[in-house]
C-alpha cells in the first residue's frame, strides 16, 4: 500500500480487501433498496464479530441470500434457511438468518409505505448525510441520538438484531453518516459529492 495515503485509523492496511472496502465503498452515500438491504443484512451478521470477518464472507453471503433480494429472502422456508444453516461459507447462527428473513419482509413493508426503503431511512437524516469530524479510534462512538430513533422505529416496525450499534455501523457503511477520520483522504471526496 502507498505510505503517503492517509485513511481511516481503523483500517488495517495490511489487508487488501479492507483497504479496498474503505477506498470504495465506506461512508459512499447508498440510495439503491437492495445495496441498503444487503447492508442491514451483513451489519445483523457483524453483532458481536468484526466488520472484517464478515467482509471476508460477503460474496458467500450474497450467494446464500439470493442477491439480497429482499423479496426472496422473505420467502424463504423451513427447508431454505436449513440450507443456509449448513453453507460453510457463512456465519451459521440461526437467530441472525431468522432475523435476516423476518427483516426481508418488514423491509418490502416499509418499502411499499414510503414508496422506496430508501426514502424512509434518509429521510430521518434529512436526506443529508451528517459530516463528522473525528480524528483518533477513541473518537468513533458505537451509536448516536439518530441510529436509537432508527433502530427504535425498525424496532417497533418488527425489525430484529436492529439495535443502535448496528445501525450506527449501517449509517456509517451506506454514507448516512460520513465518518471518515478529518485527514483521511476519502474525507473530502465523499463529501464533495454532496455540496
Amino acid at each position: 500500500m502507498n505510505d503517503t495515503v492517509i485513511r481511516c485509523p481503523w483500517v488495517d492496511t495490511g489487508k487488501s480487501d479492507y483497504v479496498q472496502y474503505h477506498d470504495r465503498e465506506w461512508g459512499v452515500p447508498v440510495h439503491d433498496d437492495r445495496l441498503i438491504f444487503e447492508f442491514l443484512i451483513l451489519e445483523a451478521f457483524q453483532a458481536g464479530l468484526s466488520w472484517y470477518t464478515v467482509l471476508r464472507r460477503r460474496e458467500n453471503f450474497r450467494s446464500a441470500f439470493d442477491g439480497f433480494d429482499p423479496e426472496k429472502v422473505a420467502r424463504y422456508d423451513q427447508a431454505r434457511i436449513a440450507e443456509i444453516l449448513a453453507n460453510p461459507g457463512i456465519i451459521r447462527n440461526r437467530a441472525k438468518i431468522l432475523a435476516a428473513v423476518n427483516n426481508a419482509g418488514k423491509f418490502l413493508d416499509v418499502r411499499d409505505g414510503f414508496g422506496s426503503f430508501d426514502a424512509y431511512i434518509w429521510g430521518f437524516v434529512d436526506n443529508r448525510p451528517i459530516l463528522n469530524e473525528f480524528r483518533e479510534l477513541k473518537d468513533y462512538p458505537a451509536k448516536s441520538p439518530v441510529s436509537e430513533a432508527i433502530s427504535k422505529d425498525l424496532k417497533r416496525r418488527g425489525f430484529s438484531f436492529v439495535g443502535p450499534t448496528i445501525i450506527y455501523a449501517h449509517m456509517q457503511a451506506t454514507g448516512m453518516v460520513n465518518d471518515h477520520s478529518v485527514d483521511c483522504f476519502r474525507r473530502r471526496e465523499i463529501a464533495a459529492g454532496y455540496r
